[in-house]
C-alpha cells in the first residue's frame, strides 16, 4: 500500500497536470446554459478530486479491482462538479469509462464534450478508438456497418483537426478500404497517397498503398509504388509485399526472389517463408516447396495449414500414405476443420478407396447441415463444393445414379453452384455415354438459368453432337456481340467445328479467339487448342511445333506435356523424350487416367511391358469406358502372349465406340481394332480345334 507521503505526492503531481491544461484554467462551454445562473467554479476542489481519481485509476491498472474503478469514477465526477467548464476532466472520465469497459458511458461523455466543443481533438480520438475496438467485437452485418460508418466519421474529423499526423491518414485509408457499403477506393487511395507524400520512406504507407492497388487488380501500379523504395532501404516487410504483388501477376520467379530477400533480412519471418513455399509450388518446384513447408512445420508444430499444404503436395506426388499422415496430424490440431476431412476424402478418392472417401464426405455434409436449410452464402458455396466432390467419387466408382442424385442437390444452392451442378450432371451422362439424357439435362439447364451463356453453349454443343450441327453452331454464333466476351464464344465454335472436322472454320475461330486473348494463360489455352486441331488433322509437324511453343513459355503445363508426349509415342518417334514428357505430366497429376494411359502406351512402345501393364491397368480403373485404353490393353496382352485377354479388351473397345457419338470416333481406329479382333478370333479358333 502506498504511504501517505506518496499519496500526497500523487495529489500534487496530478493537480499540477490538471492545472496546466487550458481547459482547467480558461476553458468555457461553447454554448452557455440558458435560464440558469452561472455555476461557481471551485478549482481547488476540482484539483483535489481529480488527483484522487487519478490515483485510484493508477491502482486499477495495478490491481484490476472494480471497486477502485468506481472510486476513480466518483472522484472524477466530483471534480467535474467542482469545475464543469473543464473539457480536460470530462475527457479523463470518458477515457476511464473506455478503459474499464463502460463503453456506452464513455461514448455519452465524449459526445457531451463534442456538443460543447465540436473541435475537441481528444474527444474525437477517444470515440474513434472506441469504434475501432467495437469493429472487432461486432459480428458481420448491419451492426458492423454502422460502427464502421461512425469510425470513419470520427477519423474524418480527426484529420481535419490534425492534418499532419501520418498515422491518422493511414488509419482512415484502411477504414475506407474495408469491405462494406462504405468502401471507397478513391478516398482510400487519397489518404494513402497523402501519407506517402508526408513520409516517402514510410514502409507502412507504401505497402498499404500497394496492397490497395493489388485489391483493385492494378498490380502494375502496386509494383511501381513498392519499387520506388531503393533496394538498400527495403525491409523484410516490403520485400514480402513485393513478393505478394508479383504473385498476383503470376510472375512466380520474381515473387520467389522477393520472398528470398525478405527471409535473408528476417530469417524467422514465417509469413515470408509461407509466401516462398506457395510461389515455389506455383512455379512447379514441388520438392523445394515441400522443404519450405517442412521448415514452417518444424518452427511451429501447431501450424495445421502447413500440414495441409504438405498433404496437398504429397497427394500430387502420388505419395498418398504421407499425405494421409500429414492430414491426420492436422486433424488432431484443428478437429473442427472442414478442410482436413475434405482433403482426406480427396486422397482416398485418388487411391481408389471410394467407399471410405464417400463416407468422409457424407459425414462432412451431415456435420455442416442445417435443419432449416437456412444457409449463409459462404455455407451454400461450401456445401456445393462438398456435394461436387461426393458426386465425382460416386461417378468414378461407376455409381452413376448416386452421382446424379448428388449433383442435383447442388441446383438449389445459387446460380454459380447450380451452373456447376448442371455441368456435372451433363458430364456424368456423357461419361456414361447416355447422350440423349445429357442433351435433355443441358436443355433443362438453359430453361432454368436462361441468362447463363456457358450453359447455352454446352446445350448447343450437345445438339451438334446429336446430329443437329448447323442448329448448334447457329445458336452459338448468335451469342457474338462484339465484346471481349466473344473470346469464349469463338473457343466453343472452334471446339465444335473441330469435332465436326470442319478444320478451316475451327482454325479461323481460334485466330479470332487469340486476338481477344489478353492474358498469357488465355493465349496459352488457344495455342493448346490449335495444336490439338493440327493433331486431329494428322498435321503432326505443325502440332508438335505448336505444343513445343506452349511448353517453351509454360514448361509445367500437364495437358501440353501429355498431348505432345502421347503424340510422339503413338507415332513411335523420340520415345525417350515422349516418356520424359508424359512422366512429368503424371507427376503433376498422378491420378489422371488419360495421363496414365499415355504413360503405359509409351512404356509399351519402348518394350517395357511390365511397366506398361501396370500403368494401363491403373488408367482402366480411372477411365475404364474409354475405348482407347481398352485397345491399348488389348495390344499389350497380344504382345505378351495372352491372346484371349487381348480379344476381351478389343471387344470391349468396340462396344464402347459403338456407344459413342460420331464426333468422338475415328473410324480408322475402329477399323483397326475390328481387324485385330477378327484375326485374334481366327487364331483362337484354330488353337481350340488343334487342342481337341
Amino acid at each position: 500500500m502506498k504511504s501517505i507521503y506518496s499519496a500526497i505526492a500523487v495529489l500534487l503531481v496530478t493537480a499540477s497536470i490538471y492545472a496546466q491544461t487550458p481547459a482547467a484554467s480558461e476553458s468555457k462551454p461553447a454554448v452557455p446554459p440558458t435560464n440558469s445562473a452561472p455555476r461557481k467554479v471551485d478549482k481547488a476542489a476540482a484539483y483535489y478530486h481529480y488527483a484522487l481519481g487519478h490515483m485510484y485509476e493508477e491502482q486499477v491498472a495495478v490491481y484490476g479491482r472494480s471497486d477502485l474503478a468506481n472510486k476513480a469514477i466518483e472522484e472524477y465526477r466530483q471534480a467535474i462538479e467542482a469545475d464543469p467548464t473543464s473539457g480536460y476532466l470530462t475527457s479523463a472520465l470518458a477515457e476511464l469509462y473506455a478503459k474499464t469497459g463502460r463503453i456506452k458511458d464513455a461514448i455519452v461523455e465524449a459526445q457531451d464534450i463534442l456538443k460543447r466543443e465540436p473541435n475537441n481533438l481528444e474527444a474525437h480520438k477517444l470515440l474513434g478508438r472506441i469504434y475501432l475496438r467495437s469493429l472487432g467485437d461486432v459480428q458481420a452485418g448491419q451492426g458492423s456497418q454502422n460502427v464502421l460508418k461512425l469510425a470513419i466519421e470520427q477519423y474524418e474529423q480527426i484529420i481535419k483537426l490534425e492534418p499532419d499526423n501520418i498515422d491518422d491518414h493511414l488509419l482512415l485509408g484502411r477504414l475506407y478500404s474495408m469491405p462494406s457499403q462504405y468502401r471507397d477506393y478513391q478516398k482510400a487511395e487519397s489518404e494513402f497517397k497523402t501519407a506517402v507524400k508526408m513520409q516517402p520512406d514510410s514502409e507502412e504507407a507504401v505497402t498499404m498503398l500497394a496492397y490497395l492497388y493489388n485489391e483493385e487488380g492494378d498490380t502494375k501500379r502496386a509494383t511501381q509504388v513498392l519499387s520506388s523504395i531503393p533496394d538498400s532501404a527495403r525491409s523484410a516487410k516490403l520485400y514480402s509485399a513485393l513478393g505478394y504483388t508479383y504473385e498476383q501477376q503470376k510472375q512466380y520467379k520474381d515473387a520467389i526472389s522477393a520472398y528470398r530477400k525478405a527471409i535473408e533480412l528476417d530469417r524467422d519471418n514465417l509469413d515470408a517463408i509461407r509466401g516462398l513455399a506457395q510461389n515455389l509450388l506455383n512455379d512447379g518446384q514441388t520438392d523445394a516447396a515441400l522443404e519450405q513447408y517442412k521448415v514452417i512445420a518444424d518452427a511451429n508444430p501447431e501450424d495445421g495449414q502447413s500440414l495441409l499444404k504438405m498433404a496437398e503436395i504429397y497427394r500430387k506426388m502420388g505419395k498418398f500414405d504421407q499425405a494421409l499422415d500429414s492430414l491426420k496430424k492436422a486433424q488432431s490440431m484443428v478437429p473442427d476443420s472442414i478442410e482436413v476431412p475434405y482433403n482426406i476424402a480427396s486422397v482416398y478418392q485418388a487411391q481408389g478407396r471410394y467407399d471410405e472417401a464417400a463416407q468422409v464426405m457424407q459425414d462432412l455434409l451431415k456435420k455442416t447441415e442445417k435443419p432449416d436449410n437456412n444457409y449463409a452464402e459462404a455455407d451454400k458455396n461450401n456445401r456445393a463444393v462438398f456435394l461436387e466432390r461426393l458426386g465425382t467419387i460416386y461417378r468414378e466408382n461407376n455409381n452413376t445414379q448416386a452421382a446424379l442424385d448428388t449433383f442435383r442437390k447442388m441446383l438449389t444452392l445459387g446460380n454459380d453452384n447450380a451452373e456447376r451442378g448442371y455441368q456435372q450432371i451433363i458430364d456424368t451422362y456423357r461419361e456414361g455415354k447416355q447422350w440423349q439424357q445429357a442433351t435433355d439435362a443441358a436443355k433443362e439447364a438453359v430453361l432454368k438459368l436462361p441468362q447463363n451463356r456457358g450453359l447455352k453453349m454446352v446445350y448447343a454443343a450437345q445438339l451438334a453432337d446429336m446430329g443437329q450441327a448447323d442448329a448448334g453452331l447457329q445458336q452459338v454464333k448468335a451469342m457474338l456481340n462484339g465484346t471481349p466476351a466473344d473470346r469464349e464464344v469463338y473457343i466453343t465454335l472452334a471446339q465444335m467445328n473441330s469435332r465436326l472436322k470442319r478444320w478451316s472454320d475451327a482454325e479461323e475461330n481460334l485466330t479470332k479467339a487469340e486476338q481477344l486473348s489478353s492474358k498469357p494463360e488465355d493465349k496459352q489455352y488457344v495455342e493448346f487448342l490449335r495444336g490439338s486441331t493440327y493433331e486431329r488433322q494428322k498435321k503432326y509437324d505443325q502440332a508438335e511445333e505448336t505444343f513445343r511453343k506452349v511448353l517453351a513459355d509454360h514448361p509445367d503445363d500437364p495437358s501440353a506435356l501429355n498431348y505432345l508426349g502421347y503424340m510422339l509415342a503413338d507415332r513411335g518417334t523420340k520415345l525417350e523424350e515422349a516418356l520424359s514428357l508424359i512422366k512429368k505430366a503424371v507427376d503433376l497429376d498422378p491420378a489422371n487416367g488419360a495421363y496414365l494411359d499415355s504413360l503405359g502406351w509409351a512404356y509399351f512402345k519402348l518394350g517395357r511391358y511390365e511397366l506398361a501393364e501396370d500403368n494401363l491397368i491403373k488408367a482402366s480403373q480411372h477411365i475404364g469406358t474409354d475405348p482407347t485404353v481398352q485397345d491399348h490393353l488389348g495390344d499389350l496382352y497380344q504382345k505378351t502372349g495372352r491372346l484371349k485377354l487381348a480379344a476381351v479388351h478389343w471387344e470391349r473397345a468396340l462396344q464402347e465406340w459403338n456407344k459413342t457419338v460420331s464426333a468422338e470416333v475415328d473410324q480408322t481406329d475402329v477399323a483397326k481394332v475390328q481387324k485385330k479382333l477378327e484375326s485374334a478370333k481366327v487364331k483362337l479358333a484354330r488353337e481350340d480345334s488343334s487342342n481337341k
